[in-house]
Order: structure tokens, then sequence, then C-alpha cells
């Protein structure tokens, strides 16, 4: 019996069965999000373990973006472990983007996810013999992918508008997540959601605090 597949159940919680990839990984997530909300260091390798668990989940149920989103999770949550350490050091406070670089990140993250989203739709003709089923909603799950690595590398350097971004990801997830009946991940990412409306106003005060 493999921990590493999907459809072995760990329990049932009304009438739905939870796997031991989906509780292991969500209550890792969850406790990552919530320490990244409190600007705690530990954020990132606890994070690793969601990341790992994911990777497989998402591979499983074919949302193939969302599975390449983890190998970049897996690097820049090194990197933000590092930078963390890095910037405790010397205190640098929180940061937030000027209007041009926002404008920039919109437009990018809209055009990459139409190129990605095209080639994950074609990604089972591609290499069939890895992925052997066709995508599910390339474009959508393209658009989390590429918004994620935006909001997550924010995370990494400090910046308050990551929070903005992970609320429309988390809202998104939700439901993809849902329509794919993976519905413990999908009530994880509703915990992100809470949990990054409150890293907002969380970020916000301590940045109009830094500034005084």
């Amino acid at each position: 019996m493999s921990y590493f597949y999907i459809d072995n159940t760990f329990f049932t919680l009304l009438d739905y069965p939870i796997s031991y990839l989906e509780f292991y990984g969500t209550i890792a997530g969850i406790i990552a999000v919530w320490l990244a909300a409190k600007s705690n260091i530990l954020t990132w390798p606890i994070g690793l373990i969601n990341i790992m668990l994911f990777f497989i989940i998402f591979f499983q149920v074919q949302l193939y973006s969302d599975m390449f989103l983890q190998v970049y999770f897996f690097g820049i949550s090194i990197y933000g472990w590092y930078n963390w350490i890095y910037e405790k050091k010397i205190n640098i406070p929180i940061k937030v983007l000027e209007l041009k670089y926002i404008l920039f990140l919109t437009i990018g993250t809209l055009g990459l996810s139409l190129i990605f989203g095209f080639f994950i739709k074609n990604i089972h003709s591609i290499w069939p013999q890895v992925f052997t089923k066709p995508a599910a909603y390339p474009y959508t799950d393209s658009f989390v992918t590429i918004a994620s690595i935006v909001a997550n590398t924010l995370l990494a350097k400090r910046y308050f508008e990551n929070w903005i971004i992970w609320i429309v990801v988390d809202i998104i997830c939700i439901f993809l997540y849902a329509f794919k009946e993976i519905i413990f991940v999908s009530f994880e990412f509703f915990i992100f959601l809470l949990i990054a409306i409150y890293g907002h106003w969380s970020w916000w005060r301590e940045y109009k605090l830094g500034k005084v």
C-alpha cells in the first residue's frame, strides 16, 4: 500500500475520502502560510514539505502546470529561507512596489500565462511517455502558476504586494481544485485566502509602522 497515491484513503470526512497526500500536504501548507503571514522564518522549511507532497498530487490529477510550479517553489523556498536569514540580520523592512512595476508585472503575468497555457494544453502530445492524459484547465492552471511565481518571489523579497496576488490566486484555486474533486486541497486554499487577507493587513501595518 503506497502512502503517495491520492486514491489511498487516510480517513473519510462528510463522505469525502481524504488521502494521506492531501491531509499531510494541506496541514503543512496551512502552517507554512500562517507563518509567512507572521513573518516567521519557519515558513520556508515547513513549506518544503507541502511542496513535495503537492508535486505528487498535481501529477496524479493532471494539473501539470501546478506540478511544475512546485519545482519552482522548491528552489525559491531555499532562496527565501536564506534571504530571510540575511534580511533579519540587517533588518530590511517590508517594501512597496512602484506603480510602473505593478503594471509591468500584471501585463507580464497575463502574457506568460497564455504562452505557458498553450504549452501545457499540448504537453500530452509533446511528451506522451510521461503525461499520458491531457492537462486539465491548462490556461487557468497556468495563470495560477505564473501568478504564484510572481507572488512567491515578492514574498521572498518582502514586498507587500505579494499578498494581493495571493488573494487572487487563492480565490481561483478554491474553485479549480473543487472542480478537480480534491476537496480537502480546495478547503486548504479557502484557509489560505483568510490567511492572505490577514497577511495583507499585518504586513501593511508593519510597513506603516516602519514609515513612522
